[in-house]
């Protein structure tokens, strides 16, 4: 399935209205280790881990997705993380009440979510 382009402007939206409005970032740390779930912009899924260090809000992250390996460092205001990892377009999660991040990347095209 690939998002239109309004659907993924929407989604990027709601992700900027939810930064504006998110706690502060002192909230409880995404730290610590994650499983991967993903579905790539070509429809293919994906499995692996992710590490994240929260430093107070600074967040370092590294994916272990097969035999590829992943680094990105980003902030989180709140339950918000947005993460550069070398790509034109960051990775953006939403912290969820059980714990998951749910997370778009390549301007909505990919998804994934990390399981603690």
């Amino acid at each position: 399935m690939t998002l239109a382009t309004g659907t993924r402007r929407t989604i990027l939206a709601c992700f900027a209205a939810l930064t504006l409005f998110a706690v502060p970032a002192g909230a409880q740390s995404v730290g610590g280790s994650y499983s991967a779930e993903g579905r790539n912009p070509d429809g293919s899924t994906y499995s692996g881990t992710v590490q994240i260090r929260d430093n107070g809000g600074m967040i370092e992250m590294s994916w272990q997705v097969g035999a590829q390996s992943y680094a990105g460092t980003g902030t989180r205001n709140g339950d918000v993380v947005w993460v550069d990892w070398g790509q034109p377009d960051p990775v953006v999660y939403v912290r969820m009440p059980s714990g998951e991040l749910h997370g778009t990347w390549a301007n909505g095209r990919g998804l994934e979510r990390l399981i603690p």
